[in-house]
């Protein structure tokens, strides 16, 4: 990409230090004056310091760009600029430390060339943003500036403009992208001898910036454009209406008026033709309703700007009651490009509708945020993955709003999707003015629709009273289901109550206020559903559900916070007892929980989350009594069985009977019991003797246990009397690869390997052993086989180790343990070699298709086949439910269970199902969970009142918040045995928290639930 302004100054290096509000408000200008002073005093000559406008990266200023080379320094401050002028503008040895890092690989670019934000993009519209100095006319000029003008009144018609305009295909960039072109011919078509041309600069969605930095950075190219609509329209006076909250790009609009006036290119008789046009800068006073087009001009006009029915339209009777064009800036800024380009280079970029490019203000949780220009049809992979480099923190993609606050919010599944006005439309939402907002993992849908509701019904002009009551309505159900007081029916109502405003509203404003509503109720209907119905928010976000995030995500709503206080007291008794009120499996979850707690941690936004799961480690570890007898309820005379006895069958068992007074028996087929926790999860991570003595403290809460007994039919469990019965096998065969030769021997899939492992068989896994999978069974198996004796263990994974599902570290310590992994690659067969098994892989790259979970598809590199022996090959790639076919009870095509999510009760009367029976293979507490839930329902089905809550501890004193500093040192590291040693045995490889090390990771705590309270 070469600089425009290159052609000025061939011979000289320029420093050009961004001045655009973003990087201004960071100490730009300081940075200017620091490096011109720098210049002077080391005599260069041949370097020139100046400055631009917005240069788009604005999350990178202040920036400050070296030509002709396009060395590209970021986040430069006042105090840098010695150093860049010693180092590299006089010894010509760039400052390394202040360029650009890619945020995927880490990698320092110097020049912005090669960076894919800049890469990806075309800039037409930006074209001469961050090259050029707003505030200079030669520049512009030297950047072919007034060139279309000319161009325009000294050889073509007004109806020849028009033309080329409409046949340019460029439709207008303020959201309803009408044909730019035929807006002006039904403006110059209407009789009458005064006519107006307007500017509509008044940007007023959140977090948008694109026309204010257009105005900014190349104010000449909206002026030329507004000439030459107005030329064509027959207009002789114009219009830019821009917000007063935009001091800047007000000043520099001013200048380039006053400059393009002393040229000629503005006034009487413009370059020299019988054509004149004057303009004038109205500064409105931030109403986001003046962007309609009929309240701009009421504004203008002095009036409260309100929006007026239509007919008669703007090109009938306008301001004033003259005929008026109204386009946005950045339908003005394209004008010059087209009419020096032409009409078919134009309308050759973009789709077979949406022709030319568009400019998005890209932000929201992205790594790369900023203007990003890209032609229509783009893909919003692209632009959110390549140009945006994906999504900070390892977190997933979510939902991406467009359009602004009028918007509508697209899933995953969308990302393959064009960026274009009839894609968006028909997939719910809009190209709008351009705002691109990025959604993840940690943000709320119904929060989000909440947040663009209220700027809305905040900016109704109140006119409608469709608009001014109806999206107040609105606003106040999504405020209840937030604070957890949604009723039954209110997302019906909320689609009720969109429809009607939609239809009602006279303006854009009302019409389209309900989309980020409509769309979020379309593509996360099950999260409003949760909000409603169990009052949770999966991301954690809605303060009046949420008390603290972790015990909030916790599936088992352990009360983490109170637990960390309760180490930092000193009373590990305390911590445990409470741990135990809402768990029976305190040590299991402090040994190998996958702690999803964590991932909504408020520290984590800091630096790093705190050790949730490590610190229950530390509180059973240490524990005096870690198994007092359970007091009990008196008997009920009501039979449970529970088929499996696994956490979610173990859960269910305890609370049943310790609360509910029910006598349960738990079957399980397996000689121990423990389900998954006991053959799917290696000794090193959670030792037998600790799994024993936790289901040695539900026996002892009334539970029997029956192992060695596999249930074939529910009828027989009835003829012993059961009054009901909870399934809660475990996912317990593996799933096969589907791929030739895995039936061979020495080919073992992992649930079983790691089954016959933990019942003590033989198992011999040779020197050489593959395993296929990225997930914790996967680990588990690899880990395994070192114990084993395997002196050569190769993880094969399909994709990139940042995709994988395993825990990190679980991935990081098979590491240690000299574990190699093949990323990228698959097998595609397995053949006997002699006494070896041949693996034939491909190998894989990441395509450019996104599938649901915000992951680039893998595909296959043709002729990148490799093959390599091993003794045996271990598949874990998956797990199936193990049910018999007798147990008549509804499945899904996967085999899994099917039961009600709020009730767990299947298609038989009694019958309860769930655990990894119903969602498949997942994590303890989520089974824990489960079986909390299985309890509840089942002792209400028995005549109780399914209360399973139960207090150990006395409640803490309400106490007035005071801010925590958290601590001031990261994350304690969890003690590890030697890597060497321990590839040697079955020991426990985590050697818990030192009484020191859990004290200080337990000050990093920020106290979020006693905030909330005191909030409250």
């Amino acid at each position: 990409m070469k600089s425009p302004s290159d052609n000025v100054f061939p011979k000289q290096v320029k420093v050009l230090v961004c001045q655009g509000t973003g990087c201004t408000s960071s100490k730009s200008e300081q940075v200017r004056e620091a490096l011109e002073a720098g210049v002077k005093a080391a005599g260069l000559k041949d370097v020139v310091i100046d400055f631009t406008g917005c240069h788009g990266f604005c999350q990178q200023g202040p920036i400050a760009v070296v030509e002709p080379d396009g060395i590209f320094y970021t986040h430069v401050k006042p105090e840098d600029a010695a150093e860049i002028v010693t180092s590299h503008l006089a010894g010509g040895k760039p400052v390394e430390r202040l360029f650009y890092k890619d945020p995927v690989t880490g990698e320092p670019i110097a020049s912005y060339h090669k960076i894919k934000f800049y890469m990806k993009q075309q800039r037409l519209i930006l074209r001469n943003c961050g090259h050029i100095n707003p505030e200079k006319i030669d520049d512009y000029i030297a950047a072919d500036g007034y060139k279309a003008l000319q161009k325009v009144l000294t050889t073509m018609t007004p109806k020849q403009v028009i033309d080329e305009v409409k046949k340019s295909g460029l439709r207008g960039r303020g959201g309803a992208g009408f044909s730019t072109g035929m807006k002006w011919e039904l403006c110059a078509i209407e009789p009458g001898p005064k006519k107006y041309m307007i500017c509509n600069a008044d940007e007023g969605d959140p977090g948008a910036f694109m026309d204010r930095s257009t105005m900014e950075g190349d104010p000449h190219t909206v002026i030329e454009g507004l000439i030459i609509a107005a030329y064509a329209i027959g207009a002789d006076e114009g219009y830019i209406y821009c917000r007063a909250e935009y001091p800047l790009a007000i000043k520099r609009l001013y200048i380039a008026i006053q400059q393009a006036e002393e040229r000629g290119y503005l006034g009487e008789k413009i370059c020299g033709t019988n054509f004149s046009m004057k303009i004038h800068v109205k500064e409105g006073a931030g109403a986001f309703v003046c962007g309609e087009e009929t309240a701009l001009m009421a504004s203008i006009e002095g009036r409260r700007g309100m929006p007026s029915p239509r007919p008669p339209f703007p090109a009938q009777s306008g301001l004033w009651g003259k005929p008026s064009t109204i386009n946005n800036v950045k339908s003005l800024a394209s004008i010059p490009v087209i009419l020096n380009k032409g009409a078919d280079w134009y309308a050759s970029i973009g789709t077979g509708k949406s022709k030319g490019t568009t400019v998005f203000a890209l932000t929201g949780k992205i790594a790369n945020s900023g203007l990003v220009e890209v032609p229509l049809g783009t893909k919003l992979r692209d632009i959110i993955f390549e140009i945006g480099g994906g999504i900070p923190k390892g977190k997933k993609f979510k939902a991406v709003q467009t359009g602004g606050p009028s918007g509508g919010c697209l899933p995953a599944s969308f990302l393959n999707s064009s960026v274009d006005y009839e894609t968006l439309a028909q997939a719910g939402s809009i190209i709008g003015s351009g705002g691109m907002v990025v959604l993840d993992e940690d943000n709320c849908m119904v929060d989000m629709a909440k947040y663009f509701l209220s700027f809305t019904q905040l900016e109704s002009c109140g006119k409608c009273i469709q608009c001014r009551w109806g999206t107040k309505q609105m606003l106040d159900v999504l405020t209840d289901i937030t604070n957890g007081k949604g009723r039954p029916g209110d997302i019906d109502f909320l689609l009720e109550l969109s429809k009607a405003v939609a239809v009602g509203s006279r303006c854009g404003l009302g019409q389209t206020a309900p989309t980020p509503v409509i769309s979020t109720i379309r593509y996360f209907r099950d999260e409003y559903e949760q909000h409603v119905k169990k009052h949770h928010c999966p991301a954690a976000v809605c303060k009046g559900i949420v008390t603290a995030p972790c015990t909030h995500t916790c599936p088992a709503n352990v009360d983490v916070p109170r637990y960390i206080r309760a180490i930092s007291d000193g009373d590990i008794e305390k911590g445990l007892d409470i741990i135990r009120e809402r768990i029976p499996f305190p040590a299991v979850c402090g040994y190998v929980c996958v702690h999803p707690c964590e991932s909504r941690c408020r520290r984590g936004q800091l630096d790093q989350a705190i050790a949730i799961r490590a610190l229950k480690g530390y509180i059973y570890d240490n524990a005096k009594n870690k198994s007092p007898k359970p007091k009990t309820a008196l008997p009920s005379g009501k039979k449970v069985a529970v088929v499996g006895s696994g956490p979610a069958g173990l859960t269910a068992a305890y609370y049943l009977a310790k609360l509910g007074g029910h006598a349960v028996t738990v079957y399980e087929a397996l000689p121990q019991a423990g389900g998954m926790m006991r053959v799917g999860i290696p000794r090193y991570r959670l030792p037998a003797d600790v799994l024993d003595a936790e289901i040695n403290y539900i026996k002892a809460a009334g539970v029997t246990v029956m192992t060695g007994v596999k249930i074939a039919t529910i009828e027989e469990l009835k003829a012993q009397g059961y009054d009901a019965v909870f399934l809660a096998v475990g996912s317990h065969n593996g799933s096969k690869m589907r791929v030739p030769g895995e039936e061979l021997p020495g080919v073992v899939d992992g649930v079983t390997m790691l089954r016959d492992v933990a019942l003590g068989k033989k198992v011999t896994v040779g020197s050489r052993v593959a395993v296929v999978g990225g997930g914790n069974s996967a680990m588990d198996a690899a880990r395994t086989s070192r114990r084993l004796g395997a002196k050569e263990v190769t993880v094969i994974y399909r994709r990139t180790q940042n995709e994988m599902p395993a825990n990190a570290e679980e991935v990081q310590e098979a590491m240690e343990e000299g574990i190699k992994f093949e990323f990228l690659a698959n097998p595609s067969r397995i053949d006997k070699n002699g006494s070896s098994l041949r693996i034939t892989c491909v190998r894989m790259r990441l395509g450019d298709e996104i599938d649901e979970s915000g992951r680039r598809r893998p595909v296959i590199m043709e002729g990148a086949d490799f093959e390599k022996d091993f003794d045996t090959v271990i598949p874990a790639i998956g797990q199936v439910t193990d049910l018999s076919p007798a147990i008549t009870v509804d499945r899904a095509k996967n085999g899994n269970i099917t039961a009600n999510p709020d009730t767990l009760v299947t298609n038989i009367t009694g019958v309860y199902a769930g655990g990894d029976a119903v969602t498949g293979p997942d994590s303890v507490i989520r089974a824990i969970a489960a079986g909390r839930l299985a309890a509840e329902s089942i002792d209400k089905y028995l005549g109780g009142k399914g209360n399973i809550e139960e207090k150990f501890t006395t409640p803490e004193k309400a106490e007035p918040y005071v801010a925590e500093e958290g601590g001031v040192e990261k994350r304690q590291e969890i003690p590890l045995a030697n890597a060497a040693t321990r590839v040697k045995n079955f020991n426990r490889t985590e050697l818990g928290y030192t009484k020191a090390l859990a004290e200080t990771e337990c000050s990093r705590c920020l106290r979020c639930d006693l905030e909330e309270r005191d909030e409250d």
